[in-house]
């Protein structure tokens, strides 16, 4: 793993809180996307090398809208960025982690992503992330 990536940080309200990171960070947001396979919009800023991603679900069965529906709005997850995902994967597996899927999937801002289960990561979301080039 070679960096943070970013912070995924789940909120109800997109635009609300775009609005409110904004002022906080003293930056725009610099890009929205729509991840259909998540059931998630996107919204990202970054302040010096540090990313932020507010997720906001579009589907009442999404994570994001159970996260929320259970802990409420807040971090929701930690991403790394990884030069080969799947040699990751495969290490992280051999190392007795549970992965939430078995192959990497499309997710925002042009990675692939895959997801590590919080029970084996002291209940921290844990987020693989490769740039599609």
């Amino acid at each position: 793993m070679n960096k943070i990536e970013h912070i995924g940080i789940a909120v109800a309200d997109l635009q609300k809180a775009s609005t409110l990171y904004e002022q906080l960070l003293g930056t725009s947001c610099y890009k929205t996307e729509r991840v259909e396979s998540e059931n998630v919009d996107t919204a990202f800023f970054k302040t010096g090398e540090n990313k932020i991603e507010l997720l906001a679900s579009t589907a009442d069965d999404s994570a994001i809208a159970k996260f929320i529906a259970k802990k409420g709005e807040g971090i929701h997850h930690i991403a790394f960025d990884v030069d080969d995902i799947y040699a990751e994967m495969e290490r992280l597996k051999a190392e007795g982690f549970v992965l939430l899927n078995e192959e990497p999937k499309k997710g925002a801002d042009n990675k692939l992503i895959c997801f590590v289960h919080p029970k084996t990561t002291n209940g921290v979301l844990i987020e693989l992330c490769q740039e599609i080039k």
